[in-house]
């Protein structure tokens, strides 16, 4: 067995026996002497026995938007999508929630797939009939402000119901909201009744595979 998976087995026997989620996957790369690679991927990946199912009881699929309200979280929807077009690695996690390990927030900037990420994410939204959407994005990001103006309007030009903010807490909104949640944020997740796994949708609308490291989705 190579190296990830052992460490993989290693990791998901800790975090289902309690120990801190950090902890337990230092602990583990040091002991096989992963590189800070695999500890980030670790980190997006592998969950313990209770968050995954907790999880996967609030996931709901994206047949079943057709008349809800939908809150998407703007930038983490947008750069997992555009991650997926650039041919970087998406992750299919325990949780059944697909994951990029772009890290990249703070510095995010448009790219000239942009566009084209925002098209898919509304080409899904539009097949299964939300019965409005609001995409979050945050503040501090520069140029969200012209962001979420230039997807309000895209909203309108597909015909969706719905609006674009910013805010300067959006894990907090969405937290708070009632909507069906679209992240892939474990700690929105982890604290909202519902939620979706868009990317999935928009993946399989491209006909593009998330890599799956062998022993994951348990």
């Amino acid at each position: 067995m190579p190296e990830p998976e052992k460490a993989i087995t290693d990791i998901r026997y800790l975090l289902d026996r309690g120990y801190p989620r950090k902890g337990a996957i230092t602990f583990v790369c040091n002991h096989y002497r992963l590189d800070i690679k695999w500890r980030y991927v670790f980190t997006r990946v592998v969950f313990g026995r209770d968050t995954i199912q907790n999880r996967r009881e609030k996931t709901v699929k994206c047949e079943d938007l057709d008349g809800e309200v939908v809150l998407v979280d703007g930038y983490n929807v947008l750069i997992g999508v555009e991650s997926a077009l650039k041919g970087e690695p998406v992750y299919l996690c325990d949780d059944g929630f697909l994951r990029d390990i772009r890290g990249v927030f703070r510095n995010y900037r448009c790219s000239g797939l942009t566009e084209r990420a925002m098209d898919e994410i509304l080409g899904v939204l539009t097949g299964f009939a939300p019965f409005r959407v609001e995409f979050l994005f945050d503040s501090q990001i520069s140029k969200s402000g012209e962001m979420a103006r230039w997807v309000e309007k895209k909203l309108k030009d597909v015909g969706l119901i719905g609006v674009a903010r910013t805010s300067r807490h959006v894990d907090h909104d969405l937290k708070q909201s009632n909507g069906i949640i679209a992240t892939a944020d474990g700690s929105i997740i982890d604290e909202v009744p519902k939620a979706v796994n868009i990317q999935a949708c928009v993946l399989e609308q491209l006909n593009l595979s998330p890599v799956i490291i062998e022993g994951v989705f348990r």
